[in-house]
């Protein structure tokens, strides 16, 4: 993408500059269209819940620009030699109930002959204009909060190779297919500034672009940040996908980590997350209240994971 050149649009709000979630266009002074897409391949056995876990992962990226959902299209990579009709229908019956759980139509799709299975969506969702959620708005002395416990790129792995329990399997999944939906009256009070899903960058990666787009030093305090109990287990056991690793290389050079910080919570908050939750620059006076409205909302383990400290061109600290 850094060779395409640039597109300048006075009702363009957000494009390409800042890796955001989801484009954003103006049509109304009182409306904007979001658009996204996302699909990849199964990461449960379970069809059902892959679809849904597929859905909700699309979702995420309009509730992440503080849009609703407004209409859906099926993406959809297939071999019918390979997949049996009843399997295909699953994924599809998952996909499209999570689709009406967050108050959307499924509206259409395409499908490909692929001898390996994808599936996603692509959204189309609305947000007023001037309540658009980019990742680059995040001010000084913000508090920041992460909605969902991080680990399920450890717990994915540890599943496929049959070391995870059904009950593990269930946490993680519950996790995955979760909507990422922000309360109405949360995004009307206008106390949220920026904000991100975590999906395949890991904690550290889409932090980093929150802090690179809003030219800001973050600090987070790793004992504060939920991770899933099992993914640190996994984790102690070296049981850490190649992706995580990855994550944690490309963002090494902009954090900086107090001494004592144990490696290991590093690698967690590189794993590289499915459905993750979102991370929320927020007013420090309402950022308890949106937490405790989050937990009560169905994100048990939503919290306070720390603040933007200082002016900078993207670094994060990492304090105990």
């Amino acid at each position: 993408m850094a060779a395409l050149p640039r597109q300048q649009h006075p009702d363009l709000l957000v494009g390409l500059e800042t890796a955001d979630d989801a484009g954003v266009y103006r049509l109304t002074p009182e409306i904007a269209l979001i658009q996204t897409v996302d699909f990849f391949t199964p990461i449960v056995n379970d069809p059902y819940l892959f679809g849904q876990i597929a859905a909700a992962n699309a979702l995420s990226d309009v509730y992440a620009m503080g849009g609703k959902p407004l209409t859906a299209m099926n993406i959809l990579c297939v071999s019918l030699k390979m997949v049996a009709k009843e399997t295909l229908q699953a994924i599809l019956t998952g996909g499209m109930d999570k689709i009406h759980e967050a108050g959307a139509l499924l509206v259409g799709g395409h499908s490909v002959e692929d001898p390996e299975l994808k599936y996603g969506l692509s959204v189309t969702g609305i947000v007023h204009p001037d309540r658009v959620l980019a990742n680059s708005g995040a001010r000084m002395g913000d508090a920041l909060i992460l909605t969902k416990p991080l680990g399920t790129g450890i717990l994915a792995t540890a599943s496929k190779g049959r070391l995870a329990t059904p009950e593990m399997e269930a946490g993680m999944a519950e996790v995955m297919r979760t909507l990422n939906r922000i309360p109405e009256d949360i995004l009307i009070a206008g106390h949220i500034h920026a904000a991100t899903d975590i999906t395949g960058f890991g904690f550290f990666g889409h932090a980093l672009e929150m802090a690179r787009g809003s030219q800001v030093t973050m600090t987070l305090f790793a004992s504060r940040i939920p991770i899933l109990a099992a993914a640190r287990e996994f984790a102690l056991m070296g049981l850490i996908p190649a992706g995580s690793f990855a994550n944690r290389r490309f963002c090494e050079r902009h954090l900086q980590t107090a001494p004592g910080i144990d490696p290991l919570i590093l690698d967690l908050l590189s794993d590289a997350q499915t459905n993750g939750g979102l991370l929320l620059a927020a007013a420090p006076q309402a950022a308890q209240g949106i937490v405790t409205r989050f937990q009560e909302e169905g994100c048990p383990a939503a919290a306070l994971v720390g603040e933007i400290t200082a002016p900078g061109k993207g670094i994060i600290r990492v304090e105990a």
